[in-house]
């Protein structure tokens, strides 16, 4: 039961890709849109950092860029997404002190199918709230 659910996992994070490559909207896409209900904590014209609806930690909060502009994942980066992925790190640390992570916090990049990514859109996973373990799993 429990391979027919990874396999069905993977299935779904493929299709996702080939989508969002593709240029179809991503459930991130819909968020920005605000076709989808999402908490957010932190947004300006760059960026939009919201609360994951299945967090990992007491604070989980996901951080995307607004314009996806090829970046699909993180290992499609370019110089050209220079700043846009320098401001996803400065919101990262603005938005961790405004949730009162004063001791500290965990971001994460997920990428591709072995980094078990599945939005094919960006994002920033900003985990805190409790005490981060090593290795991660």
């Amino acid at each position: 039961m429990a391979e027919e659910k990874v396999a069905a996992l993977k299935a779904a994070a493929a299709k996702s890709k080939e989508a969002a490559e593709a240029g179809a909207p991503t459930i991130f896409d819909k968020i920005i849109a605000k076709q989808i209900p999402s908490t957010v904590v932190f947004e300006d014209d760059k960026v939009l950092a919201f609360r994951d609806i299945s967090p990992q930690a007491p604070v989980h909060i996901i951080i995307i860029p607004k314009e996806r502009d090829g970046l699909t994942q993180l290992s499609k980066a370019e110089e050209r997404h220079t700043e846009i992925l320098g401001h996803l790190m400065v919101t990262a640390a603005v938005v961790a002190k405004q949730e009162g992570l004063v001791d500290g916090f965990r971001l994460v990049v997920n990428d591709g199918p072995q980094g078990s990514q599945s939005v094919y859109h960006l994002h920033l996973h900003l985990i805190g709230g409790r005490q981060m373990n090593w290795p991660p799993g």
